[in-house]
């Protein structure tokens, strides 16, 4: 109420002003206001007509000139500006208040202060129509709503230094013409300075404040929804035609004004407009150029978190609301729903602009390993295939444009999980999305190239189907090679290994096609021990990388260290192993995702994000290194005198492999220079930088480039984030037994309804985490689940003999498990913890 009656008396100040400048002008002998007294031009009105013109003017928002000073204005004298104000108030109470109101034809864009003056007229006459044919008239009308709720525009010299000096004066020339549009009823209410300024050359005009209030009155008067709705949908159809053939926007970046005031209407969620004018709105939006939506992402991330998650839950409910009311199949693909599509591109926007809002890191990166382009043709460019295997990662338009990646964000504002659309991954066909991402880009719409709406399952899709695809090319190719050459063709990655020599024979074999034929790593795997026969299904490449993490991680060897506490491997910076060892690891990580394994590989995070292109920094001291961690925190925290109670120096000390220790000059003779309150901060990211970096710099590069040798023409940086990457070649660490029984399979006279079988089951239901995590590790090698769950393990359970006290056995590399039918359940459950806990995993045969 009481912002009502600010917003009445605002009005009424403003009538008055009208009606002083068109009774007494300005002041100004040089006036050039057809509506000022002071003007040379203006003709004389008598008090009657000047009380019903200040009416006029205030509704159109007219131009106001600048008050004369006291000084100018006697109040004392009879006449003065005080008496004509009292003159108004009794012309204003005289007037015949329906003949002013009429219908407000003349209304041609709408400012807080008209609609409250509308508002008021209409709670008057207990009658709606006026303002409903207002608010239809400028909602449905692009130009209208450019027009309206404009601020006073921020200082535009602020942010020029970058720009040359002719955009500064056509930016000056804008704003000059901008000021003189400007109308006083917004110049009244706008603040000198806008909490939601974007930072740009072309700051945003909207007074998004009074947008908010506007709507929340609007909102609470059930007639107007209807008016709303029904705006939307005449007016969206003609924007969408004005950006798709007359590029209004460059002509007019204030067009971008009509989008910012729709999504204010914090409605659009509701049935009523999920129907029609929701998917037309976001076709439309959806056409806006690349330079515009960035600028609308960049305002967006202005906002608070509650009205970014209000716009992500609109387009959210658009896309799942058409989802669940339409049938997807093959033939009729969700790729060519066009609402689900503008939807999930405009969800787009929402997601840079969380990303944008919240903690980021767009320093710090990794030097990506730049690959000396080839002037030969390749075979794939003789084949016609270059566009499948174009080099050099996609970057998203619209992330290139804002210049921030996914990677380089610390905390979203909301978090990346609540983007994925789990009714639109269940609808998906990822084989076709895969061929559109690949081949088609230009002209289907693939949902790869918005990731952040997949969850990691389908993307995993995505990946499998590629790295498939790059299998069967490397077969080809291998195949018209040794037509050529007369050879026998290879079709597979071959690697024959003797089981005690497994490293070095990996390594031997690993290094030369690297050096010879580097793309033989994207071939499918094929294993081979020496002395033993059997074919790879899997099962055999499955225990090759088992055997080769068990000896690669053993700590005796050296090339890893290993937390207690956090059960986590670091490099060890003062490893006497060859870069080669290193870049072995890498390739295999690189191998079991192309191979779609999963790895019992305990790296932290840091790893991950290193692998995907940032550099490690003090927060992921957090995670990998917790109590160096907690020991900085708490310097940075120290309210005493660091310099006299810490006695620090730029120096540090840590022990090498034999516990030797090793000092280190953060700085340039940092044993002279002190860490005091000032520095600290540069103490703590010089000693991250040294632990994450710069001391295992050799071990991680060669890491690095064995991964990168297996996956750099994958789409795995484009689709994943360090998180996810994990996910891949380490499972989850959710456990979902219920999942894994429903698709376990039974051999040798074992069935689902057998006693053993269900004794079986109910002893894992109720066994612990910890016990859980042990059995799977025993049966399987890994204690995580695959991406997708236990569901997708297909574990087999085998009949192993009657009755005995021989202990269960497994063969990890076929998650088999090899069960004698023991006489009781109690029985069952000793036999099984004691298998189980002292076991080694896998060779239990």
């Amino acid at each position: 109420y009481s912002t009502c009656c600010k917003n009445r008396a605002t009005a009424k100040h403003l009538i008055e002003r009208y009606f002083q400048q068109l009774t007494e002008g300005c002041g100004n002998g040089n006036c050039t206001n057809e509506f000022c007294a002071s003007s040379c031009d203006f003709r004389p009105l008598d008090n009657n007509a000047a009380a019903a013109k200040a009416l006029e003017l205030f509704k159109i928002n007219a131009k106001l000139c600048p008050q004369p000073s006291k000084k100018e204005v006697d109040t004392s004298h009879p006449g003065s500006s005080a008496d004509k104000s009292t003159q108004l108030d009794l012309k204003m109470s005289d007037m015949d208040l329906n003949s002013t109101k009429e219908d407000f034809s003349d209304v041609h864009f709408l400012t807080e202060n008209a609609l409250c003056m509308i508002l008021s007229f209409c709670e008057e006459e207990g009658d709606y129509s006026a303002l409903i044919r207002v608010i239809a008239r400028v909602f449905s009308n692009a130009e209208a709503l450019v027009k309206s709720f404009r601020k006073d525009e921020p200082n535009g010299t602020d942010n020029l230094d970058s720009f040359t000096p002719t955009d500064v004066k056509k930016h000056e020339k804008k704003r000059e013409q901008s000021m003189e549009n400007m109308g006083a009823s917004s110049a009244a209410t706008a603040a000198a300075e806008s909490p939601h300024d974007t930072g740009d050359l072309c700051p945003v005009t909207v007074d998004i404040d009074a947008v908010r209030r506007v709507y929340d009155k609007l909102l609470s008067i059930n007639q107007v929804e209807a008016a709303l709705v029904n705006a939307l949908i005449y007016l969206t159809p003609n924007i969408e035609l004005d950006l798709d053939y007359l590029d209004v926007y460059e002509t007019n970046p204030d067009y971008l004004n009509i989008f910012i005031i729709v999504m204010e209407n914090h409605n659009l969620h509701s049935p009523e407009y999920l129907e029609v004018a929701m998917p037309q709105f976001c076709k439309a939006m959806s056409k806006l150029p690349v330079t515009a939506l960035a600028r609308l992402s960049k305002l967006w991330s202005s906002y608070d978190r509650h009205h970014i998650r209000r716009m992500m839950e609109t387009f959210q409910q658009l896309i799942t609301f058409t989802v669940v009311s339409n049938e997807y199949d093959a033939e009729n693909l969700v790729n060519d729903d066009e609402t689900v599509v503008a939807a999930t591109q405009c969800l787009k926007v929402v997601f840079y602009a969380s990303i944008l809002g919240g903690d980021m890191d767009v320093e710090h990166n990794e030097e990506d390993e730049d690959d000396s382009e080839s002037d030969e043709l390749t075979l794939h460019e003789l084949l016609g295939e270059e566009r499948l295997y174009k080099k050099g990662p996609r970057i998203d338009p619209l992330e290139k444009e804002l210049g921030v990646r996914p990677i380089d964000s610390i905390k979203p504002v909301i978090p990346f999980e609540d983007f994925v659309n789990e009714s639109l991954n269940d609808v998906v066909e990822m084989d076709k999305d895969f061929t559109f991402f690949k081949v088609n880009a230009e002209t289907k719409f693939s949902f790869q190239s918005c990731p952040f709406i997949l969850n990691v399952i389908t993307k995993n899709q995505g990946l499998y189907y590629d790295n498939r695809i790059r299998m069967y090319s490397e077969r080809r190719l291998t195949a018209l090679y040794s037509m050529v050459q007369g050879q026998q063709p290879n079709p597979y990655l071959k690697l024959k290994v003797r089981r005690d020599h497994i490293i070095d024979d990996a390594l031997v074999r690993l290094e030369m096609i690297s050096m010879e034929n580097p793309s033989d790593l994207k071939k499918q795997l094929f294993v081979e021990f020496e002395g033993e026969q059997g074919v790879d299904e899997g099962g055999v490449s499955k225990e090759f990388f088992q055997l080769v993490l068990e000896e690669i991680f053993n700590l005796d060897i050296g090339m890893f260290t290993y937390d207690n506490d956090t059960k986590l491997f670091w490099f060890n910076s003062s490893s006497l192993e060859t870069e080669a060892q290193y870049t072995l690891i890498g390739i295999v990580l690189g191998l079991a995702i192309y191979n779609n394994c999963i790895l019992d590989v305990h790296f932290p995070m840091v790893v991950y994000r290193k692998l995907m292109g940032k550099k490690g920094t003090f927060l992921d001291l957090s995670d990998s290194h917790p109590a160096l961690y907690q020991s900085l925190k708490r310097l940075l925290e120290y309210t005493g005198n660091v310099e006299e109670d810490m006695t620090l120096t730029f120096q540090i000390s840590h022990t090498d492999l034999f516990g030797n220790p090793i000092l280190y000059d953060l700085k340039e003779q940092g044993d002279q220079i002190p860490v005091t309150k000032e520095n600290r901060q540069e103490f703590v990211d010089l000693y991250a930088e040294y632990i994450l970096n710069n001391s295992v710099e050799r071990q991680f590069r060669a890491f690095k480039k064995g991964f990168l040798m297996v996956t750099n023409e994958s789409p795995l940086k484009y689709l994943f984030r360090p998180e996810e990457v994990e996910l891949l070649i380490c499972g989850s660490r959710k456990l979902d037994f219920e999942a894994l029984e429903k698709t376990t399979e039974y051999d040798g006279g074992y069935s689902k309804d057998s006693q053993i079988i269900k004794d079986f089951w109910e002893t894992i239901h109720s066994f612990g985490e910890e016990q859980k995590r042990l059995f799977l590790q025993f049966t399987t090698g890994t204690d995580r689940a695959p991406v997708g769950g236990l569901g997708k393990l297909k574990m087999i359970i085998a009949k192993n003999g009657s009755d005995t006290d021989r202990l269960p056995t497994s063969h990890t590399c076929f998650n088999a498990l090899l069960l004698p039918e023991y006489s009781s359940k109690e029985k069952l459950k000793e036999r099984l913890l004691k298998a189980i806990t002292y076991a080694k995993g896998f060779g239990m045969l």
